[in-house]
Order: C-alpha cells, then sequence, then structure tokens
C-alpha cells in the first residue's frame, strides 16, 4: 500500500494567486502568436482576456505586498532603530575634521614646501656629485676620495627627498570643486563637445514635461489613441 508523503513546504503564494486564471493565462499564450485582430468578435475576446491578466496580476502583487511588507516593515523599522546613532556618530566625525582641518591644511603645505626644498637639494647634489666625477682623474686618490664623498651627499640627498615626498598628512585628501561662472557658455560648450549628455537631457525633460510645455520651440505635442 503506497502511502502519501506529505511536504511541509509551504503553498507557493504565486500559484495561489494565479491558480483562477489558468485558462486566461493559456489561451492568452495562445493568442500571444504575433497576429493582431482582425475583427470586432476577436477584439471582444481578447479585450476579456486583457481584464483577467490584469486582474491576475493584481492578484500577485497582492501576494507580493502579503509577504514582503512584513520584512519591508522590519527592514524600515531596523532603519530606524539605528538611524539616531549612526547620524550623531557621522556629527561627531564631521564636527572632529572641522577642528583639524584648519592644521591639517597648514601641516600640508609646510610639508609640501620641505619636499620641494629637498627635490631641489637632491638636483644640486646631483650635479655636484656629476661635476666632481667629472673632474676626478683617475690617478688622483684625493680627487677621487672628494668624488665619492659627493656621491655620498647626493645618496643622503636623494633619500632625504624620497622621504619627504612620501611624508603626507593623513586624513587629508584632495578634493574638486567647481562653480559656474556662465550657464550660457557652459551650455554652448556641451553642445560642441558632449552633445550626447545635452540631447539625453532634452529628451528626459521632454518625457517629463511635454504637456506643461507643449507649445515649447522644437517640441511636436499631439494626442492619439491606443488599447490599454
Amino acid at each position: 500500500m503506497n502511502v502519501p508523503r506529505l511536504s511541509n513546504n509551504p503553498p507557493n503564494p504565486i500559484d495561489e494567486a494565479l491558480a483562477p486564471f489558468g485558462d486566461a493565462l493559456s489561451e492568452a499564450e495562445n493568442w500571444l502568436d504575433g497576429t493582431p485582430v482582425e475583427n470586432e468578435a476577436q477584439m471582444k475576446s481578447v479585450d476579456d482576456l486583457i481584464r483577467q491578466i490584469k486582474a491576475a496580476r493584481k492578484a500577485v502583487g497582492a501576494a507580493e505586498e502579503s509577504e514582503a511588507k512584513p520584512i519591508y516593515d522590519q527592514w524600515k523599522a531596523a532603519k530606524a532603530r539605528f538611524a539616531p546613532t549612526l547620524e550623531d556618530l557621522d556629527r561627531m566625525a564631521k564636527g572632529l575634521v572641522s577642528l583639524v582641518d584648519g592644521f591639517k591644511r597648514k601641516l600640508a603645505a609646510e610639508k609640501a614646501e620641505a619636499a620641494r626644498k629637498a627635490q631641489e637639494e637632491m638636483w644640486r647634489k646631483a650635479r655636484e656629485a656629476e661635476d666632481a666625477a667629472r673632474a676626478a682623474n683617475a690617478g688622483d686618490i684625493e680627487a677621487q676620495r672628494a668624488a665619492a664623498a659627493k656621491q655620498a651627499e647626493f645618496d643622503a640627498a636623494e633619500a632625504a627627498a624620497r622621504e619627504a615626498a612620501n611624508d603626507k598628512v593623513k586624513g587629508l585628501r584632495t578634493v574638486t570643486r567647481y562653480e559656474i561662472t556662465d550657464h550660457k557658455a557652459l551650455l554652448n560648450y556641451i553642445a560642441r563637445h558632449v552633445r550626447d549628455d545635452l540631447t539625453a537631457f532634452i529628451e528626459e525633460w521632454a518625457r517629463k514635461h511635454h504637456k506643461e510645455f507643449p507649445v515649447a520651440d522644437g517640441l511636436r505635442v499631439w494626442t492619439e489613441k491606443e488599447a490599454f
């Protein structure tokens, strides 16, 4: 004797929502072969299917809302619970940054100047070492020793310049800021050099505002009928 196996899996809410619409879904699949409606009887049949498919869409949407809303509400509650503390920590961090910002800028400028001077000193020592090496006679031990000393000075200056160049202020970054000084000039520049960006903006503007500004220059607005 075969005993039916019981399943602990809960019913699929999508399947449950679509259950009353099985025939309509199958019929819609049959219609959707690319052949357009050719008479009023067909139109009425398809209109009836449209109503049923929209009802199925509404049923599935309700099932989705029923399953997702508690999760979403829980997510919103968790976000709301953590938000004040996270926001306060952000305020603290920004406040501390503002306190140290001025000093860090000043220190960074001082270090940059020190690095510049170290670089200049390195190149000066490099020229001295090159001059001493060219002037040193292979048979003149003192000249050779002097050239070696100049090379050692250059090596030390090079190491100092490298160290100065790497001596950066932590927690300080370079940011790029901007100011529009002439809107018309900038618009003309975009039109000449980045036309795709301007075209995308215009198309999006027209999509949003064509009803509000139907007689705008360069825009044609009209009405027509379509099935829904």
